[in-house]
Order: C-alpha cells, then structure tokens, then sequence
C-alpha cells in the first residue's frame, strides 16, 4: 500500500483547519500497521488549565491524526516520517508549534514526547522524552517583575503616608 505525499508546507499548514480532520487515514491511525509505530504522549503544565478545555494537533507527513492528552500509539510504514503539533488557542491560533522528522524501523515503536509550553508565544518540545516545557525562564521574569512592582508599589505608599504630617 503506498501513502501518497501531501505538499510539505512549513508548520504544517496542509492539514490544519481541514474539515476531514481525525479521519482515518491510510496507514495512520486505526488499525495497527504490521511495520513500525509512533508513540506520542502529549502533556501540558496543569497550571495553564486552559488546555483541559482543548486537545492537541498533530499529524504525521501532513495527515492529521484523531488524538487527546496522553500516550496515543500512531501506527504507520517504516520510514523517514514528519510529526508536527500544536495546540489550539485563542490568540495566538496555534501555541506551541513543534515539528520533528524521524526515522522508523521496521517493527520499531519510536517513542516521542510533546509538551505544550508554559507562555502561550513559545515553541512546544517534541522528541525523546522527557522534553521540558519551554517559556519556563520567561514565566520567571514576569513573575518577578509583577512581585518588584507590588513591593515598590507598597513600599512607596508606606513612605509617602509616613512622611505626610
């Protein structure tokens, strides 16, 4: 059975917004492929709750692939093969891009980790896992300036109302 090749556009483009998404595909997807497998277990940090509201994009060599937050087995041809995810969002459309090309051997089942980021303008981590969520460090530095803020904020009030007569 050959899979024809859809045009390759960068992010993945081809495939999102497409009415038939999650449809079975031939050779990704549904039944187990007797050659070689992908396993993708998606994660998100639980203190961006907004992911439980939505599930993850992805698709291998630009078939999009039925999938939700977890480890999901994709069953597909030995080969080289592109994987792209995202998440779905507000603004931006797309948080966390990733793509990844890998090589699958016969009767191999290749084990991938994505992990939404943690600032919804990052990209996402995909590859072997453990991955480590991305936008960490930024999340840091907003954090610290918004507590330098209020402290410089309570403090310049303490020392205006104590020199007021």
């Amino acid at each position: 059975m050959s899979i024809p090749n859809p045009p390759q556009q960068p992010g993945g483009e081809q495939w999102a917004g497409q009415p038939g998404y999650g449809a079975a595909q031939p050779g990704y997807g549904g039944a187990p492929h007797p050659g070689a497998a992908i396993a993708l277990t998606t994660k998100f940090m639980p203190l961006a709750f907004f992911y439980f509201f939505v599930k993850p994009k992805v698709a291998v060599d630009g078939y999009p692939v039925a999938t939700d937050w977890g480890r999901m087995v994709i069953p597909v041809p030995p080969g080289d093969h592109r994987v792209d995810v995202y998440t779905p969002y507000v603004l931006p459309p797309r948080v966390g891009p990733a793509d990844l090309t890998v090589s699958v051997a016969p009767g191999q089942t290749l084990e991938l980790e994505y992990r939404s980021p943690v600032v919804a303008f990052s990209r996402g981590s995909l590859g072997a896992p453990p991955q480590k969520y991305n936008g960490v460090a930024i999340l840091i530095a907003l954090m610290s300036l918004a507590v330098l803020f209020g402290v410089c904020s309570c403090l310049a009030s303490l020392l205006s109302s104590s020199t007021s007569p």
